[in-house]
């Protein structure tokens, strides 16, 4: 009797799913708050430096995301191929983190230091240079687009609202950091420190 009563009423079914959803999130979410694994920063991690922070943007406004996942799971096809699976403490400092499951490309987790500099700038040009069954685009444009350092400290500053601990100086220091270089340097150097934070097999 009480079932049909709920489910002939519109509004207290509505309001009874809310309610129950809720209470799951509530149960789901609240925890992981108070875990260390999930809000503490793993040993040795450091907040991007004003270069990589930059380079990090240029991945986001790209679209990279939407090819390559940042989140090697704990399984032994993935940790063979990639690395040391994705720990939450890497991630503390990102704003948002590149988690996720799509990969048309390789995950790029554990990219940091796999190739070099040199590498890294011909296949951003021209990914066919070095990867001749590559079907990911071409990025020829970071190599002549500037960073505007006058955004740089503000980038600072809004992450160290959000709980990324730049001291004063490097907020002062950032717009130096970046002047006069290209949007190819940025990129590179946030993907040259990807997953670098805990020592894995190369």
């Amino acid at each position: 009797m009480g079932h049909e009563k709920v489910e002939s009423n519109i509004g207290l079914m509505a309001l009874l799913i809310v309610l129950v959803i809720s209470v799951g999130g509530l149960v789901e979410i609240v925890p992981l708050f108070f875990i260390k694994d999930t809000t503490e920063p793993v040993k040795g991690l450091q907040p991007y430096t004003a270069l990589q922070l930059e380079g990090r943007d240029i991945y986001l406004r790209e679209g990279c995301y939407n090819c390559h996942s940042q989140m090697i799971r704990p399984f032994r096809a993935e940790t063979e191929r990639y690395g040391h699976y994705s720990v939450a403490g890497e991630f503390v400092y990102d704003h948002p983190f590149q988690w996720g499951s799509k990969r048309t490309g390789p995950d790029l987790a554990r990219v940091g230091g796999r190739y070099s500099d040199a590498w890294q700038r011909v296949h951003l040009t021209n990914p066919r240079d070095v990867v001749p069954e590559s079907n990911m685009p071409a990025f020829p444009w970071l190599l002549k687009n500037k960073i505007d350092p006058t955004m740089t400290p503000k980038k600072l500053r809004a992450m160290r609202v959000l709980g990324v601990p730049y001291s004063d100086e490097d907020i002062a220091t950032a717009a130096a950091a970046v002047k006069d270089r290209t949007e190819m340097d940025a990129l590179i150097a946030y993907l040259q420190v990807l997953g670098t934070s805990i020592k894995t097999r190369r």
